[in-house]
């Protein structure tokens, strides 16, 4: 049998692990396997084709099973995609001629026609009260029926799954990498570790958590365990009380505090009084979450343990009836004496806090010696700041030096997008550049010496993920800010959707914007046809769960960017749905084929942010004809109800030209950094690998590099982000 969390290896690494069960002649059933996989545009890979072949056709078989289940939820074919248009993209009609033809089928029908004629006597239909729209007209094996087969393509994704040791040695490392991530993980990765961190409580832990959210998370299997709490700011404490309660650890979502049991209270209210204890300055930081703060002090009754007393005044200072200087105020105070220097020597016991507020020191200061000195206190400070930090306050600084009049992005962490005017005076360009040189030899010096270095070009313009809130779970999604290549004469866009319990309509629109980014035109159900595009059909509810698709002819698109989006039209909100996820497909213009074929999916992006408008991606028509994707990862908060791409054109415009324009630092900058000049830096060229060890990054692994090897791909990028 596999072991019941043996998926989440599959999603995370791409590595099948070593099946348990008893030799035999499981090469039949293996080949089949390879074969079903291929459906969906995977492989097994040479060496894990041969272990499955000498094991018993039940455990291939068995295999097979969990496998195939796994792969289709990751490109998206684990469920029926069907279309409006039973023909699509075929056969598409025009707007107009659509609507009047559901008219007219609502006339012929006796039940609707009283209604239809009560509606066209003031003017307007309401398409919604139409009984032939919005509503799949036909079934899907129906709709299969309509459709040619696919015929293969040498450009079809194909990703290979390689062999993995035993399940628990898998799940293990697994487990430390999430655990132990320099950066915050994304909803899904962090719900994983929560998984992973109750199976391994009782196993090897990471020699360090430096993201707090995993820590919360980690301190909740502890607990369970009877296990030391890991535990530095009564923030911590905080998040696990959050945890317990199955509420956000994030601390962006207020959390409802469930009855705790006592030797829960107990260990929270320990934790708290031996940290005032230690530290009575930390009292302050209860002032950044009060509320949440008084919520819990409700359930840990702390007046029933007397023998905790500081813990009882992290809940007198939540409460007002305590007072505790806060760090800010001190800082704030120096400032509005003007004492700039003053400021950055206190900050400087905080070195995260001084290199977040640089910019606004060094706009404040007043001449050039409390400049140089705001510059040197950073420089100081430089060994005391996580690398995510120094990276995004160097990538901060990259893009000071520009005055494009681009506007600036401001992006939640629920992925809420904002666009406005860049009004602040520029940072003069000597500082900067000192500070980017003093950024970049503080990353140099933490960076591993890689040896030799394989790089796969295609991951050079990838964004460096500085968080794992600036993505989204699915298959081949790359960081806020990368750019990737896409080949290909049609391009296809999909949003599958499931509502829980509300009547949900999403709609799939696709805005085209001039190099200026006005807009040129626009496929939706209200402009099924367009430049050389199809829209699949508008569906309006989806309690069996549906589908929209958009069908695009790059070669006749004459605008310079598509940005895709989806709207909701009403009901329920993105991570309200059961399920709901966008992504795209690539095809040559003779493939035909159905609407989704999971083959030629390159991407599947899970849609969960906050906001009515999702913006997955914009795509990019460059000065040679080819075009490239810049991944956005945003959300629009739009209207509370009936969104539609004609109202945020403007919005939307803002958003994408502030990303597009923006620098990100990618994983070319960081390769520059890591070799410096000294080690052998080779492209990968897709041939035979090197018989010696190598690091190497790239989208996927290849198959045939030494075992002894360091390699990088997308599921794990995080690892490049030194500590």
């Amino acid at each position: 049998m596999a072991h019941p969390l043996a998926s989440l290896v599959v999603r995370h690494t791409r590595r099948v692990p070593v099946p348990e069960g008893p030799a035999g002649d499981g090469a039949a059933a293996a080949r089949q396997l390879d074969a079903a996989l291929a459906s969906a545009g995977f492989k097994l890979s040479a060496e894990l084709l041969d272990r499955l072949s000498g094991l018993s056709r039940d455990v291939v078989l068995h295999t097979a099973e969990w496998t195939l289940r796994t792969v289709g939820e990751l490109v998206g074919d684990h469920v029926r995609h069907n279309t409006y248009f039973i023909d699509f993209p075929a056969n598409v009609p025009d707007t107009e001629e659509f609507w009047v033809r559901c008219v007219t089928k609502a006339l012929a029908d006796p039940e609707a026609r009283g209604n239809v004629l009560r509606q066209l006597a003031h003017g307007v239909v309401d398409l919604l009260t139409l009984p032939a729209y919005g509503r799949y007209q036909h079934t899907y094996d129906e709709m299969l029926a309509a459709q040619d087969e696919l015929v293969a393509a040498a450009g079809d994704r194909v990703t290979v799954l390689h062999l993995g040791r035993d399940p628990d040695a898998e799940l293990t490392d697994l487990y430390l990498a999430l655990a132990g991530s320099t950066t915050p993980l994304g909803e899904e990765h962090l719900r994983d570790l929560t998984t992973l961190a109750e199976w391994a409580a009782h196993g090897p832990q990471p020699e360090s958590i430096p993201v707090r959210e995993n820590k919360a998370v980690v301190n909740a299997a502890r607990l369970a365990v009877g296990a030391d709490l890991l535990l530095d700011t009564v923030t911590d404490v905080l998040r696990l009380a959050c945890a317990l309660s199955g509420g956000d650890v994030t601390l962006r979502e207020p959390t409802r505090f469930r009855a705790l049991s006592r030797p829960a209270r107990r260990a929270l209210l320990a934790g708290l009084d031996a940290l005032i204890a230690a530290s009575p300055a930390k009292l302050a930081d209860v002032h950044v979450h009060r509320e949440p703060f008084k919520r819990l002090g409700e359930r840990l009754h702390p007046h029933e343990y007397p023998r905790w007393p500081d813990a009882a005044d992290v809940f007198a200072v939540a409460r007002g009836e305590k007072e505790a200087p806060t760090f800010d105020s001190r800082v704030e105070k120096l400032l509005e004496a003007s004492d700039v220097v003053g400021a950055a020597r206190l900050l400087s016991s905080a070195p995260g806090k001084l290199f977040r507020a640089l910019d606004h020191l060094l706009r404040l200061a007043a001449d050039q010696e409390q400049r140089d000195a705001v510059v040197a206190a950073a420089v100081r400070a430089a060994p005391e700041v996580s690398g995510r930090v120094v990276l995004s306050v160097r990538e901060h600084f990259q893009n000071r030096e520009r005055e494009t009049g681009a506007p600036r992005i401001f992006v939640d962490a629920r992925g809420r997008g904002l666009a406005a005017p860049d009004a602040r005076p520029p940072v003069p360009a000597a500082d900067r550049d000192r500070l980017i040189a003093a950024l970049d030899a503080e990353i140099r010096g933490r960076l591993p010496a890689p040896g030799r270095l394989l790089l796969d070009p295609d991951v050079l313009d990838v964004a460096l993920p500085l968080s794992g809130r600036a993505t989204a779970a699915g298959l081949g999604v790359l960081p806020r800010g990368s750019l990737s290549v896409v080949d290909g004469d049609l391009l296809r866009f999909f949003v599958y959707w499931k509502e829980t319990g509300d009547r949900t309509d999403y709609d799939l629109s696709a805005v085209l914007l001039r190099s200026d980014y006005s807009t040129d035109a626009w496929l939706s159900y209200t402009s099924l046809t367009a430049v050389g595009g199809e829209h699949s059909g508008d569906i309006t509810e989806a309690p069996d769960g549906a589908s929209e698709f958009i069908n695009l002819s790059l070669d006749r698109v004459r605008s310079t960017f598509v940005v895709p989006q989806v709207h909701i039209y009403a009901g329920e909100g993105f991570d309200e749905a059961e399920e709901s996820f966008f992504g795209f497909m690539l095809r040559d213009a003779e493939q035909k084929g159905r609407p989704f074929e999971p083959r030629t999916v390159r991407v599947k992006s899970e849609l969960r942010g906050a906001g009515r408008v999702a913006l997955p991606l914009v795509f990019r028509r460059e000065d040679n004809g080819r075009w490239r994707a810049k991944w956005l990862h945003l959300y629009l908060t739009g209207l509370s109800s009936e969104n539609r791409v004609e109202e945020h054109q403007v919005s939307v415009s803002k958003v994408v030209r502030a990303v597009v324009e923006r620098e990100y630092l990618t994983v070319w900058n960081l390769v520059e950094l890591m070799s410096g000049g000294t080690s052998a830096v080779e492209l990968w060229d897709g041939r035979s690998a090197p018989d010696e060890p190598v690091t190497y990054i790239g989208l996927e692994r290849p198959e045939g590099l030494h075992p002894d090897s360091r390699v990088v791909t997308l599921e794990n990028l995080r690892d490049l982000i030194p500590g």
